[in-house]
């Protein structure tokens, strides 16, 4: 189902509450919604369309990977740039870094570690901003 976006910074600033396997439903929503923006959006997080729950969708090219409970664990070569945000008007500057290590659970509730760079990484590190209440 297409969710519409939420832009109340007050909820977008809450601190994500951990998927469990009950949330299932979210992922055909993220998938739905993201596609509906895909236009001018790349990634999403659960909070984006009103559900605090941490769980994120990037686009990797031609597929949509949802990540369950995702952890940053490891990241290298910090840079500075510049990032919108569909919940929000406007650029804002951030760091973000070249590669990350993600700890998170797929779409099948399976455990995974994955390494993340260059753009995929910014993504995905502006969606798990999301889930800690942080606001570009």
């Amino acid at each position: 189902m297409i969710r519409p976006i939420n832009h109340d910074t007050l909820f977008l600033q809450q601190k994500a509450k951990p998927a469990t396997p009950k949330d299932a439903s979210l992922i055909k929503d993220l998938h739905d919604t993201l596609a509906a923006h895909r236009e001018r959006c790349v990634g999403m997080a659960a909070n984006m369309i009103g559900v605090n729950r941490a769980m994120i969708i990037a686009s990797m090219g031609p597929i949509d990977m949802v990540l369950i409970n995702p952890r940053i664990i490891q990241k290298s070569g910090a840079f500075d740039t510049e990032e919108g945000c569909l919940s929000l008007n406007g650029e804002r500057p951030c760091t973000r870094y070249e590669q990350i290590t993600v700890q998170y659970l797929d779409e099948q509730w399976h455990p995974q570690t994955r390494q993340f760079s260059d753009f995929f990484a910014q993504i995905i590190q502006h969606e798990c901003d999301h889930l800690a209440g942080i606001l570009i």
